[in-house]
Formats: C-alpha cells, structure tokens, sequence
C-alpha cells in the first residue's frame, strides 16, 4: 500500500492486485490532479477505509485475493459510506453482476483516462464532491 498526494480535490481508493495496472492506473490519476490511494486487496482496503482516512470514490478490481472480491467490498464499504462512489472493473466476463445502486462498470481493457473520465462524471462533471445522492 502507498499514497501518492497531487494538491486538494478528490481521492481516489485503487484497489487492484496486477501491480502493473495499479501503477498505471495510480500514475494517470496523479497526473489527473486526483490524489491516490492503493491497496492490493479488499481486506487493506477496508482497512485504509476504517482508518479514517479520507476516501472520495473506490474503485476496485471485482477478482482480487484474499477472501473478498470488489463486489462484496464494495458492498461492505457503502455500509458505512452510504454515498460512496464506486466504480468496479474487471477483464472477466460478469456472469452475476452484484453492484452497489448508483456505481459504474468498467471493462478491461480501459483507457486510464476513461477512469479520471468517470471519476468525473461521479463527482458532478469538475471532479468536486457532489452533494446529495448520485
């Protein structure tokens, strides 16, 4: 897990276990003006969550190791940060798709900057928090 800080505005929670991807997904962020935060499973992640630490949106691979996937950490997430944006992303065919109300999904493969894109549109079209319900 690492944290990479680019001015104020929106952070972002990466949860992705191909270390490739999630360095190239983290760096078009950066770069996007987003801060990042990354974990390589949805246990740290929950834990990057229960810290306190302040999370804008999740996005998150759905097959990830450990004994959760994206769908349930997401699910697990939205019960404490109802609001939260999720965005989920996966290069496997989704047979059950269990998202959360009012996420997106992405499928790989998918340009870094369609991320930032979505990020966007999540938070209101600026990249600012939006306020009340999505």
């Amino acid at each position: 897990m690492s944290q990479h800080m680019n001015g104020g505005g929106v952070t972002v929670l990466i949860v992705e276990d191909e270390p490739l991807v999630l360095d190239m997904i983290s760096q078009e962020l950066v770069d996007q003006g987003f801060a990042v935060l990354e974990a390589d499973t949805a246990e740290a992640a929950l834990s990057i969550i229960e810290s306190g630490q302040t999370v804008d949106v999740l996005f998150t691979d759905i097959r990830l190791p450990g004994e959760m996937d994206g769908w349930r950490l997401a699910a697990t997430v939205r019960e404490q940060k109802p609001e939260l944006p999720v965005i989920y992303a996966t290069g496997y065919t989704v047979e059950r798709a269990s998202q959360v109300p009012g996420s997106v999904f992405l499928k790989k493969p998918y340009r870094p900057s369609a991320i930032a894109e979505t990020i966007r549109s999540l938070m209101g079209g600026n990249g600012a928090v939006a306020n009340g319900p999505n």
